[in-house]
């Protein structure tokens, strides 16, 4: 049990680096920011339709970046096997840590959304200014990788990593991860 519950623990930090690198990647592109734009990418029965600066800029990661559709799906179904992977995690006994984790996480998922402006927009949530959501976003996104990272390390102390044990824990994240 010990060793199956550190394997979770590996994969959930591996997850949380693909969750990093993707949501860097997305970063150049978004404008965390309310004034209200006019449409004008490519899909045409849009164009000129009023939206906020943040939700015109996912548009055009879906629309107009190369790959910006795959690394948003890709952003979203890590996050979703980071919280799920959580849950396990604290089901396999490790509560001090997963319920901290699984906490943040589902704030950190929350308000990813806020700060895409589709969510919270119609509820009073949505008053919220976008930048304040995307920097709630970064900080409970540092406050999981905070707690993955010190749990994964304790528990390496007690059961060293190996080879296969590396290996295993990759595997089983990409099928996760690719998987949903």
């Amino acid at each position: 049990m010990e060793r199956t519950r550190q394997l979770m623990g590996e994969v959930l930090v591996y997850c949380f680096v693909v969750v990093l690198l993707t949501g860097g990647f997305l970063t150049f592109f978004y404008t965390p920011s309310n004034e209200v734009v006019a449409y004008n990418g490519f899909y045409e029965p849009l164009r000129g339709t009023p939206m906020s600066a943040a939700y015109n800029s996912i548009l055009t990661i879906d629309s107009e970046v190369r790959g910006g559709p795959f690394v948003r799906r890709l952003h979203h179904s890590s996050s979703i096997v980071l919280v799920l992977g959580t849950v396990v995690w604290a089901l396999l006994g490790r509560f001090r840590y997963a319920l901290a984790a699984l906490g943040l996480g589902v704030l950190g998922v929350l308000s990813g959304y806020g700060s895409a402006d589709d969510l919270f927009f119609r509820t009073f949530l949505g008053k919220l200014p976008t930048p304040w959501w995307y920097g709630l976003h970064l900080l409970l996104a540092l406050a999981v990788g905070a707690v993955l990272v010190i749990s994964s390390r304790r528990e390496a102390v007690r059961n060293p990593r190996t080879l296969p044990f590396v290996a295993l824990s990759l595997g089983l994240t990409i099928l996760a991860v690719f998987g949903l």
